[in-house]
């Protein structure tokens, strides 16, 4: 099963390969684009080469990575990322370059890979985002997500207390389930009125 290459109208959604560098170095350097996320901005091709070995390439080894390069049909070059941790929260993470921002690419491509999901029987996947970052709320509200409930945690490696509001999708039919595992962690959790 192994990531399989997913298309959209406008997407080919794909493994990052060793010839991805450049692009990969693209996505991750943006310090906008990047402020909400654990990790710090890439400031050289050696991180991005370090990134690929360690990380991505090590993940397509496993029986079940969903890693995927987000990238326009028109010339197959990443933009972006969708991913799925396969660890029991199913994490749903996503990241695209900043001047593809506001045009549904994301979106779209979030779409492909949920459906790609459920056909393979993941039961559900839940994700999470920066209370000052309510944009990425909107995406997963797009997706029919479900907000859940809120926490705090400290991120490393940046060392930043964050607000988290946490999401959840049930691609199996059971309606109620509820992943609670963050809540329990967080010695401050709460639900927001939305």
């Amino acid at each position: 099963m192994n990531t399989p290459t997913l298309k959209t109208e406008r997407l080919i959604l794909r493994k990052f390969e060793k010839s991805d560098l450049k692009a990969i170095y693209e996505i991750y350097r943006d310090e906008e684009a990047n402020t909400f996320l654990p990790w710090f901005p890439m400031k050289t091709m050696e991180e991005a080469r370090m990134f690929y070995e360690k990380h991505l390439f090590r993940q397509y080894e496993k029986e079940s990575a969903y890693n995927y390069a987000v990238c326009l049909k028109e010339d197959n070059v990443p933009v972006g990322y969708v991913n799925v941790g396969m660890e029991d929260s199913f994490d749903f993470g996503y990241g695209l370059r900043r001047e593809f921002w506001h045009h549904g690419i994301i979106t779209e491509a979030c779409e492909a890979v949920i459906g790609q999901l459920k056909k393979d029987g993941i039961p559900y996947i839940t994700a999470t985002h920066d209370v000052k970052n309510p944009r990425s709320g909107n995406v997963m509200k797009k997706l029919g997500m479900k907000y859940q409930y809120s926490y705090e945690e400290l991120w490393l490696p940046k060392n930043v207390q964050v607000t988290f509001r946490m999401y959840q999708l049930n691609l199996d039919g059971q309606k109620d389930r509820v992943y609670w595992k963050y809540w329990e962690e967080s010695t401050v959790h709460f639900v927001e009125e939305e």
